[in-house]
């Protein structure tokens, strides 16, 4: 499968274009009009809700981002809509309204949470419930998430969008997981098995000579998350395309 050109050549906004301290707090709306305003594509996170709905929400914990506490798998699609971000008066979006809002308008990103806990095979809820809300969306879009079985149950629900792997150094001390864990994950083990179309790897880490390997077979190199002009200048040596946050990246002239 793919990937649109417009995952190349339009910078993604990390989580949109926010800045808190601007009204636009990570994956709300006004991040998102922002990044389409400004002629960035968008990257966005999907947590599921008890009932389950695909939520646009990156943490799994509610605190960090709202006034409220508590774990959002918990919580309602209704009652997490009722919920108010940090910085401005904007509820939590479910995946359904930012189609609607992006409506095609820059490439969209969206980046399947591991539900598992361990990146191990206990998924398929939030994948489906994605798979749900993506049907029909006729805009450019991408799903991807660290879990390679979570990608592999897109390939399954929804295989003709594009999909790909978030890659990482998986430094053990920087993740919850078991050395032997991310030992296998480093290596990037299952982009042939769920054919994906790219990788999002780890900006710092991009020298790493299985992403070499994967760019000459014809890969996608996308990297997460440049936060000034000089990562950027570092990371496109090697990257197609970066996702960033906290600065103006550059847009194709």
């Amino acid at each position: 499968m793919t990937l649109p050109r417009s995952f190349y050549s339009q910078p993604l906004a990390h989580r949109g274009f926010h800045d808190v301290t601007q009204g636009r707090p990570e994956n709300s709306r006004a991040a998102i009009t922002a990044a389409i305003d400004a002629g960035y594509g968008i990257e966005i996170d999907v947590q599921l809700s008890a009932d389950g709905v695909a939520m646009v929400f990156h943490d799994y914990r509610l605190d960090r981002l709202t006034g409220q506490t508590g774990v959002v798998r918990q919580q309602t699609a209704a009652a997490l809509s009722r919920v108010t971000l940090t910085g401005n008066d904007e509820r939590i979006p479910d995946l359904t309204e930012v189609l609607t809002l992006v409506g095609g308008r820059a490439p969209l990103l969206v980046e399947i949470k591991d539900q598992d806990g361990a990146m191990g095979s206990k998924v398929g809820a939030l994948e489906a419930a994605t798979a749900n809300a993506l049907r029909g969306y006729d805009g450019a879009v991408a799903v991807m998430s660290f879990n390679p079985h979570s990608v592999a149950c897109m390939m399954e629900v929804l295989p003709d969008v594009p999909r790909g792997l978030v890659t990482s150094a998986y430094r053990p001390d920087s993740w919850p997981l078991s050395a032997a864990i991310c030992d296998t994950l480093r290596a990037i083990p299952d982009y042939d098995r769920v054919a994906a179309s790219f990788i999002s790897h780890e900006w710092d880490d991009l020298d790493r000579p299985r992403v070499a390997e994967l760019k000459a077979q014809g890969a996608m190199i996308c990297c997460w998350t440049v936060k000034s002009q000089a990562g950027e200048s570092q990371a496109r040596q090697i990257a197609d395309n970066i996702t960033f946050e906290g600065y103006h990246a550059a847009l194709p002239s």
